[in-house]
């Protein structure tokens, strides 16, 4: 039996071994994009927290997250411009970030420490033990992706596959799913790896090489199997419902928060970029977040403007743009034909600190400076995210509403045929951002079975086929336009279905075992609980 409460590792070697980790996982994401070493990050992470103390985990996990997502958000840093003061966000989102994913590690450690105390058999020891090592994982993931403030659903481990053999695995499991058992392969391997170790030591060893032998390989089996599965899972299979024919444009206007620009310049950019549409038919014309820079509703010239433009297209337009209702500011995307706003959607999650101030009075003692800044009040929205046109019903997402998945999910419950997500980037330009944003839009075509159109103001702007694949893209910081017929999808996927249910029973399936086996530690053993 292996001694549960001894570390793998030093505490300055676990350290030093959770930031590589943590530096793996952030490369394993673009603009790198090396999507192997997010498995080697889970296992380096796992073996630091092995037989830690609780506030040993809590530092292991702060490494980690430190080393993670310091430079996973380091793009926040230019949401402010050239202003002095350009780096708070940056190092106050990375900063809650970590202190959340650090108060969470104990999760994983608590797996390790209280499941061999039970029960330390074979069969525990490299199955049962990797399963709920991956569910603390996710526990926490899922935690980070919701809470404080809604949360901040950026950089999950499912993510970073957008672009592997493995990504399929999304379409019957959904993301948490894929990221899941990515975890379970990487614990896995490490039980391998003690399992055998123990079995070859001197008070275990075998007569002879080929027993040892034997005896390394079977318990690496199970692991064996999950890797080929994983890797041969076709995605999940939907139903062809025809072809849409559309126009995606990116402007590149002045869209930034601290951009200088006159009226209507970010306006005039879409419209210059969309004019080749005039004589190209299409059946819908999909501009970015941000692509009209004054509200349409309020803005009669504005309006004249629009109806003429969807006229001239021959097709309606979907654009954004911020504007009032009553009292309320909302990020709103419309549907626009040459007789005006026929459908509105307005972003389900807008970014706090980004486009409000939660507890402004609070935060405003604190740096009056910083919140003074930010003048943005957008509310929240609770409208349907499809557009139905005569051709194809439209699920659409608002930038960051692209990572969470209970706008994508709502989408597919509607009806949506096609996705279509609309972005502004120009805050973040140069960095990062907008390249880990296009990951996650790829995933949600091959997680959902459906073609995605990505348009952002600034770039880089794609459409992804509903296997992931690219169909056309608009490289960064230049205006383009994609016209493309894409298909059509129906039915849902596995993973569009299973989703919400698989993180409910990783959340609370993974808290109801700990606190279960907790009682069960103390009754056996009430002096080592």
């Amino acid at each position: 039996m292996v001694d549960t409460d001894r570390p793998l590792v030093a505490m300055p070697m676990a350290l030093a071994v959770a930031a590589a980790g943590g530096i793996a996982l952030d490369a394993s994401s673009p603009a790198l994009g090396w999507w192997p070493l997010a498995f080697a990050a889970v296992t380096l992470a796992l073996v630091s927290l092995i037989g830690r103390t609780m506030w040993g985990g809590v530092l292991v996990g702060a490494a980690f997250g430190a080393a993670f997502y310091f430079p996973h958000l380091s793009w926040a840093a230019q949401f402010l411009g050239d202003n002095p003061l350009g780096w708070v966000p940056w190092v106050a989102l990375a900063t809650v970030e970590t202190l959340v994913l650090a108060g969470l590690s104990p999760l994983v450690v608590l797996a390790y420490r209280w499941l061999p105390r039970w029960r330390d058999t074979r069969s525990v020891r490299l199955v049962v033990l990797p399963v709920l090592a991956a569910g603390a994982w996710m526990a926490r993931e899922l935690v980070l992706g919701s809470w404080p403030y809604g949360g901040l659903p950026w950089g999950r481990l499912g993510m970073s596959q957008s672009e592997s053999p493995i990504a399929p695995v999304a379409s019957w499991l959904g993301v948490s799913g894929l990221g899941f058992l990515m975890v379970v392969l990487c614990a896995g391997a490490v039980e391998v790896f003690r399992w055998t170790a123990l079995e070859q030591s001197p008070q275990g060893a075998h007569s002879s090489a080929r027993p040892r032998l034997a005896g390394a390989l079977s318990p690496a089996i199970p692991v064996g199997l999950l890797a080929v599965v994983m890797l041969i899972v076709p995605q999940f299979p939907t139903d062809d419902a025809g072809m849409i024919r559309v126009g995606a444009v990116q402007g590149n206007g002045p869209a930034a928060y601290v951009d200088e620009r006159a009226a209507h310049d970010v306006l005039d950019s879409q419209l210059a970029a969309s004019a080749p549409l005039t004589s190209e038919p299409v059946d819908v014309v999909l501009w970015p977040e941000g692509g009209v820079d004054s509200d349409p509703v309020a803005q009669p010239g504005t309006a004249r403007v629009l109806n003429e433009a969807a006229a001239s297209y021959g097709a309606p337009l979907i654009l954004n743009a911020a504007s009032a209702v009553g009292d309320h500011f909302y990020n709103t995307s419309f549907l626009w034909t040459q007789d005006g706003a026929e459908a509105t959607h307005a972003k389900r999650h807008p970014v706090p600190f980004g486009e409000y101030v939660p507890d402004r009075d609070a935060y405003g003692a604190i740096a009056p400076g910083l919140v003074g800044l930010l003048q943005r009040e957008y509310a929240p929205g609770e409208d349907s995210p499809v557009f139905d046109l005569d051709q194809a019903r439209v699920g659409l997402a608002i930038c960051f509403d692209v990572a969470f998945d209970d706008v994508i999910q709502e989408g597919i419950q509607d009806g949506a045929q096609v996705f279509m997500f609309q972005t502004n980037n120009a805050d973040f330009r140069g960095t990062d951002e907008n390249l880990q944003q296009v990951a996650i839009a790829r995933m949600r075509a091959i997680e959902t079975g459906r073609s995605v159109v990505n348009v952002s103001t600034t770039g880089t702007s794609q459409i992804f086929a509903p296997d992931g694949s690219t169909v056309q893209t608009v490289a960064s910081d230049e205006a383009g336009l994609m016209v493309a017929e894409i298909e059509l999808r129906d039915g849902l996927t596995a993973g569009a279905v299973l989703s919400p249910w698989v993180q409910r029973m990783l959340l609370w399936g993974t808290f109801l075992s700990l606190a279960v086996l907790a009682v069960c530690v103390r009754r056996s053993r009430p002096d080592s609980a």
